[in-house]
């Protein structure tokens, strides 16, 4: 298996204009139908009969500058990622290493929003993290995120994940804007990835630890 350093250095080799052949090729329009952003169901029982919410990951600094949007929380916003927590007599402990944008009571991407006639739309468009920016692709290198929806078709090193505007007509130069932001989101994950195996220090606690970049962190986003 290669170290992160070594996929960090194929992620920067990337060349952006073969990924953008491969995206041509799969073909993408974004529809605007919301299934990237929601659970399938409001109330979507997994095997464990825990709700299964909408799951995007965030850099540390992609939740700061959302919060800086509208003064929100750091709370309103992420949410430590939940694989590797757990819960003793209802309350949350453990350790994680992610954190994933916030979800409203259905499971949904709490910056989601649809207008009458159903079609959807992020009510933080501009700031939204590179995950959701490049949905529903992603490069096939060690260490860097899988969105949510198996990968249904691959060309080259790009991956594409089950979406419905997959195999739709997409032009050159929107195919290499979002093939520079794969690249990018690529590189920032393993950046993160390095970073936080650099400045983890265990913390002994019986709440939440959200390690990141920035080292060890409460649920708030504050430092230990």
């Amino acid at each position: 298996m290669e170290s992160l350093e070594a996929e960090l250095d194929r992620a920067r080799e990337l060349d952006v204009a073969e990924l953008a052949d491969a995206i041509e090729s799969i073909g993408f329009e974004c529809t605007r139908c919301g299934a990237c952003c929601k659970a399938e169901t409001c109330g979507l029982e997994g095997e464990d009969g825990d709700t299964e919410p909408h799951t995007a990951t965030a850099f540390p600094d992609e939740i700061s500058r959302i919060q800086a949007r509208d003064d929100y929380d750091w709370r309103d916003v992420a949410r430590p990622m939940p694989y590797g927590l757990t819960e003793d007599e209802g309350e949350p402990g453990g350790e994680t290493f992610e954190w994933a944008l916030q979800t409203d009571s259905c499971g949904d991407c709490t910056f989601y929003a649809e207008d009458e006639d159903g079609t959807g739309a992020c009510t933080v468009h501009e700031d939204r993290p590179l995950i959701c920016q490049t949905y529903p692709f992603s490069v096939a290198l060690g260490g860097t995120s899988q969105p949510m929806g198996e990968a249904v078709d691959e060309e080259g090193m790009v991956r594409a994940h089950e979406c419905e505007g997959l195999g739709r007509d997409i032009s050159r130069a929107e195919a290499e804007d979002l093939a520079r932001t794969l690249k990018e989101r690529a590189i920032r994950e393993l950046e993160e990835a390095i970073g936080v195996r650099e400045n983890y220090e265990p913390v002994e606690s019986d709440d939440v630890v959200v390690y990141d970049s920035d080292g060890p962190k409460r649920i708030d986003g504050t430092p230990y």
